[in-house]
């Protein structure tokens, strides 16, 4: 028996490995069955992965460096505070814009800066979360750009999709060769690609944030896990 396994490649280029895929399959010489398993696997999400982000409107470059590390160190402490591992936490970046005034046959005149700091923050208890959600605006970060809800058993059922994907493709190949009166002799090709798994954004906010009242909505979430194989079976002659 002939096999072959394609390695995983990156999401960018399923689509023309899949129409390899099928090309080369399509120039076999034998009897043979193409087949394509799916699966969906539907969790409860345990964990969530949160953006935020500080912007600061000043005079002068440093007052607007000032105003946004401020913001972020207070946010930090009481990240601390709430037990937040400091490896869970990334905030090393700024971005430092000069604000210009435009108008028509005049020259650019220079009216402030603007410094804009992210952090993301892994929250590995969502009963935490919306206090969290909190304290960053308390802190002066005044944007909250996505909350991603994921699972921490992630790889399990990663794992669980694959072989569900798998076992429909055997399934479909045993049913589509009976129902045409023939009989499977081996698989001959195998095609996978990696799925990622779909982490539903919760929330979006770019405009300025006042106060959060949500209580415990985001521990309703769920993270679908999904997974595909091609598989090309050979048919007895």
């Amino acid at each position: 028996m002939k096999s072959s396994i394609i390695a995983a490649v990156v999401s960018t280029l399923i689509a023309s490995s899949s129409m390899i895929a099928s090309a080369h399959a399509a120039d076999v010489d034998f009897p043979h069955l193409n087949t394509i398993g799916t699966s969906e696997i539907a969790v409860k999400a345990d964990m969530a992965e949160v953006n935020v982000e500080v912007v600061i409107k000043a005079k002068t470059a440093q007052d607007a460096k000032s105003g946004s590390d401020k913001a972020v160190a207070s946010f930090l402490a009481r990240l601390e505070k709430a037990g937040i591992d400091k490896a869970l936490i990334q905030s090393a970046n700024i971005n430092l814009q000069p604000q210009y005034q435009y108008e028509k046959n005049k020259p650019n005149q220079l009216i402030g800066y603007n410094a804009n700091r992210r952090i993301k923050v892994t929250v590995m208890d969502l009963a935490k979360l919306n206090n969290i959600l909190d304290s960053a605006l308390e802190q002066g970060i005044n944007r909250i750009n996505n909350i991603a809800l994921k699972s921490s058993k992630e790889a399990e059922y990663v794992e669980q999709a694959r072989m569900a994907a798998i076992k429909d493709a055997q399934q479909k190949a045993k049913t589509l060769a009976a129902g045409f009166g023939e009989e499977i002799d081996g698989v001959w090709e195998i095609s996978y690609f990696e799925q990622r798994p779909i982490q539903p954004v919760m929330l979006r906010m770019n405009s300025e944030a006042k106060s959060f009242d949500v209580g415990q909505s985001y521990q309703q979430g769920q993270v679908m896990i999904q997974d595909r194989v091609e598989v090309t079976y050979r048919l007895k002659d």
